[in-house]
């Protein structure tokens, strides 16, 4: 086990499998010495925990547990094609979206379970530059979905 995933068992967490696509794209690719993963959703065992806009059907509470959840994800889409999450330098870009009820502004606040579960794992390698984007909706009707970008280690 790497010292990411370790960490990440510290935490009572384990890598999930990778979230099998759901339309023509793959789960992360590599370019250079980066990773690119397609946006995640908060998929436990092929089920939604919870559906629906933030704000509404959703509390902010849960979908920041839900963004945590697509940070485990984007993890395990990297893992799948790096092999070892101790190859990673450190996490660049975290893009976060925010299936939002109107008037809710509190997407910030939502991805910070992403952001903080990445700075857990990777300590100040996971500090990382962000956008967090309310939309009017996601794909299965998710509250959250998640894309994150990585630097490997060169060689």
């Amino acid at each position: 086990m790497s010292g990411v995933e370790e960490r990440l068992a510290g935490l009572g967490l384990a890598l999930p499998p990778v979230v099998p696509p759901v339309a023509a794209y793959v789960p992360a690719v590599t370019s250079g010495d980066y990773v690119f993963t397609s946006g995640q959703v908060p998929l436990v065992d092929g089920e939604l925990p919870v559906a629906g806009k933030v704000g509404a059907e959703v509390t902010p509470e849960q979908a920041k547990d839900m963004a945590r959840i697509c940070a485990l994800n984007a993890l395990a889409a990297v893992k799948s094609v790096v092999g070892d999450l101790d190859r990673v330098a450190r996490v660049v870009k975290v893009l976060g979206f925010v299936a939002s009820a109107p008037g809710f502004t509190g997407q910030p606040q939502v991805i910070n379970g992403a952001s903080e579960l990445l700075g857990e794992v990777f300590g100040e390698r996971g500090r990382h530059a962000r956008s967090a984007v309310g939309v009017a909706v996601l794909p299965l009707d998710a509250p959250v979905e998640v894309e994150v970008q990585v630097e490997l280690i060169a060689g």
